[in-house]
């Protein structure tokens, strides 16, 4: 005999069936991202093993090598395959992660060879992180040239990369492409990357504040989101000229997973010192985005 199916039992299915989360709490808020150290300036002198021991003192646990200026940790094209094989140990044997390098490559040449030298550069650059344990690149677009249409030096740059890029994918090397100069403003990289065919062609903010200028860096930052890389560069976080409260809440709210680099030049007394107090402030604009 079929049994009679009461109202009450009828309400009961229904409450029983709606969704788990009903009423439960949003997600918690939480930042995935990280501090490092790009050597520039501060860190110009420290070899290898300076570096590694200065980083890990101050927490910088990310490393991006500068390159092309004579700098001690000796990571240049030149360096030979043993030396690449050793300074790819010393940093797989401690702490620090070798986020890659920061060459000073740029596309924006309107001499074909000076072009063609920089392109082949970025290359090697590329094989060169490979093979010292990096993952990308860092490469400037840079400005627009006098008597050059702005769209033409936009599709070259494009154009450069692509080719850069290609060939960096075959070493699993990303290609940073920096918020720098006078065509690297937000706006226009988001015209370059919409040529940008290659996938590990990204960009690297710079924290630059002419891209706030007006207040608008919130609709500048929503024109590349979608194409930025694994590192940005930052620089003094108590210069009130750049949004950095800001930046980093943009960063959290969309899940980012990158580094923050620290790249000054500031003339410091104690520059593994001046590194831990960049730190805490970074903590500390961290903190504040996550209690909100």
């Amino acid at each position: 005999m079929d049994a009679k199916i009461t109202r009450r039992e009828v309400i009961l299915g229904s409450l029983a069936a709606l969704p788990l989360t009903l009423g439960a709490r949003p997600a918690q808020r939480v930042s995935r991202m990280r501090f490092g150290f790009t050597t520039y300036t501060w860190g110009k002198e420290w070899d290898i093993p300076t570096t590694i021991a200065n980083c890990t003192r101050a927490k910088a646990l990310g490393v991006e090598l500068r390159t092309s200026g004579q700098y001690a940790h000796g990571v240049e094209l030149e360096l030979g395959e043993a030396g690449r094989g050793e300074a790819k140990k010393r940093f797989a044997d401690s702490p620090v992660t070798l986020v890659g390098l920061a060459c000073g490559e740029k596309f924006d040449h309107p001499d074909p060879a000076k072009l063609k030298a920089a392109i082949e550069n970025a290359k090697g650059y590329a094989k060169l992180s490979h093979d010292v344990g990096g993952r990308g690149v860092r490469v400037f677009p840079n400005d627009f040239q006098k008597g050059v249409p702005e769209d033409k030096t936009i599709e070259q740059i494009a154009r450069s990369l692509n080719e850069v890029g290609k060939y960096a994918a075959g070493y699993k090397q990303m290609m940073r492409l920096e918020n720098h100069g006078g065509a690297g403003r937000l706006t226009t990289l988001r015209k370059i990357m919409d040529q940008v065919t290659e996938k590990n062609v990204r960009i690297k903010l710079n924290c630059d504040a002419r891209d706030n200028e007006g207040g608008n860096f919130e609709s500048n930052f929503n024109l590349v989101k979608g194409f930025l890389g694994d590192t940005l560069h930052m620089h003094d976080l108590r210069d009130e000229k750049f949004p950095y409260q800001l930046q980093t809440n943009l960063l959290i709210d969309m899940g980012w997973e990158g580094w923050w680099l620290v790249e000054e030049s500031s003339k410091v007394p104690d520059r593994v010192q001046a590194l831990i107090e960049l730190r805490q402030l970074f903590e500390g604009l961290v903190a504040k985005s996550l209690s909100r």
